[in-house]
């Protein structure tokens, strides 16, 4: 059974940081790209961060220069440091988990949420 269960989250006042972290269990961890998402009340679902199995990075411009994405594949761990936070971050924050087709049968993974709140 595949699960990933994302901590961390909390609420924070602006200006302060917080560390995500998605741990995943019942997947070969090395395969999957993985990815932060965040949706806010009202809004779509968009992209924060994403990180390769290899390691390549990607964010989305809001976050760039604040967010860092990494992953420890001894630990089946991704996570999401977060600086300088700004009430527009505040949002659910789920964890993404998606094998490329090179691997065989694509597929893709999404943890619950985790509530990241930033108070001005």
């Amino acid at each position: 059974q595949v699960q990933l269960v994302e901590s961390g989250g909390g609420l924070v006042q602006a200006g302060g940081s917080l560390r995500l972290s998605c741990a995943a269990s019942g997947i070969t961890f090395s395969q999957y790209d993985m990815g932060w998402y965040r949706q806010a009340p009202g809004k779509q679902r968009e992209l924060v961060a994403g990180i390769s199995g290899g390691g390549i990075t990607n964010y989305a411009d809001s976050v760039k220069g604040r967010f860092t994405i990494s992953r420890d594949n001894a630990k089946n761990a991704v996570y999401l440091q977060m600086n300088s936070l700004k009430p527009e971050d505040t949002a659910v924050y789920s964890c993404n988990a998606v094998r490329p087709s090179y691997w065989g049968l694509p597929a893709t993974y999404w943890g619950q949420g985790t509530q990241v709140t930033v108070s001005s």
